[in-house]
């Protein structure tokens, strides 16, 4: 099925000039668009080389772009400082550490290492995906930078899941967060997807058929208003301590193990890495035999089953992953509080998770047409004015924009 070109409104197209114009002195040559992505199923799976199920959603990061003749790559992003990447300089640099810079000179580095010659460019960004909101909006951000190398200097010759693995390698390598691949693949292939990453080198990535518009819900997202400040350990903390399982097994992750194989040993597992480690385990293995279900389910038709999977999910996030509250927190239980909203708001109807990777962030609520308007209204009450987002899902991945004429 082919996916329809993406063109710019005429006021993004305005804005996105005009910035480009007071940061760079001219016009632009050409627009490029990465989404947000939405996880559907499949909870930290993907370090594991799991399964997931995901979505890219009509929320994006937008650049308006030009050669800009130098060996320099110059971005400026809305609200930010400009960054300032030299091209001949693209080995990890420790002080960049959990910086903009980091994801850039990442990206530009692995399309080197590919034989690409990246040189200087200017671009000027926009985004729609708010930092924290729990969509993705470093993932875009990558898959942004990635798509526009691509088509400036290598003939767009990267194919769009390896764009995504390049924005992991960004992150894991230069920003130094351990993240998996599935934030990337969604943003960079669009549309609803279901991934599986057993083979590392070539993920399976297959088209799922469901139009979210025809089974009554609203897909909404509840930014619970917390910060990720601080939290890097307790993220790391999640596939580190599963990672830590698998070594005791011989293997690097869970995918490898039979599930058999891990209860067996339980009591031996316990003992060496902890019940926390054995918990979140648990969850893996419940959760990865949760998306080719839920799948199914949306395939078939069959919404009612997918909704009672998607509040599955959420229980076993909670309860086994345990990605809701960071320890020690009592002050600050903001995505407790989220779902304690939507369980109250949707009253027994629809379902709700913890979305990506918890702690902070966002909570996914699949929400009745007919309650909509008062579960926002609720939501916002309690946490703020426009904390409940109504989202849809966009085809596009991470592609050229263009201008109609």
């Amino acid at each position: 099925m082919s996916v329809p070109k993406l063109y710019l409104k005429s006021d993004l197209r305005k804005s996105l000039d005009a910035g480009f114009l007071a940061a760079f002195g001219t016009a632009p040559q050409r627009y490029f668009s990465a989404p947000g992505r939405t996880e559907i199923g499949g909870n930290h799976t993907d370090h594991q080389r799991g399964r997931v199920l995901a979505a890219a959603v009509n929320l994006d990061t937008v650049a308006a772009v030009a050669l800009n003749s130098s060996d320099t790559i110059r971005i400026l992003s809305k609200g930010y400082p400009m960054c300032e990447v030299r091209v001949k300089e693209l080995t990890p640099v420790e002080s960049e550490i959990n910086t903009t810079p980091a994801l850039i000179r990442g990206v530009a580095a692995r399309f080197a290492q590919l034989g690409c010659k990246v040189a200087g460019f200017d671009a000027y960004v926009e985004s729609t995906v708010l930092p924290g909101s729990g969509l993705s909006s470093s993932a875009a951000y990558e898959v942004l930078i990635g798509t526009i190398i691509n088509h400036l200097f290598f003939d767009g010759r990267v194919s769009q899941p390896e764009i995504a693995m390049i924005g992991q390698y960004a992150e894991n390598v230069f920003f130094g967060k351990p993240c998996g691949l599935m934030d990337q693949t969604a943003s960079a292939v669009g549309g609803l997807v279901t991934i599986d990453f057993f083979d590392k080198e070539k993920p399976v990535i297959q088209s799922v058929n469901f139009d979210f518009s025809t089974c009554g819900h609203a897909l909404c997202i509840v930014d619970s208003r917390a910060s990720h400040a601080d939290l890097t350990d307790e993220y790391a903390a999640v596939p580190g301590e599963i990672k830590a399982v698998a070594a005791c097994m011989g293997k690097e992750v869970l995918t490898q193990i039979d599930e058999k194989d891990f209860y067996a040993r339980l009591p031996e597992l316990r003992k060496l890495c902890g019940d926390r480690a054995v918990m979140r385990c648990i969850h893996f293995y419940q959760e990865n035999a949760r998306v080719p279900k839920q799948v199914a389910a949306l395939e078939s038709g069959d919404f009612e089953t997918f909704l009672k999977l998607i509040r599955e999910s959420g229980y076993s996030s909670y309860m086994y992953l345990q990605n809701v509250i960071p320890a020690g927190y009592k002050e600050h239980q903001d995505v407790a509080v989220s779902l304690a909203l939507c369980e109250h708001y949707l009253n027994g109807r629809g379902a709700y998770r913890v979305h990506g990777g918890g702690f902070a962030g966002t909570v996914q609520a699949f929400v009745p047409f007919d309650i909509l308007e008062d579960f926002r209204a609720g939501i916002d009450a309690a946490l703020g004015e426009g904390a409940c987002h109504v989202l849809s899902i966009r085809p596009q991945g991470g592609v050229e924009a263009f201008v109609e004429e």
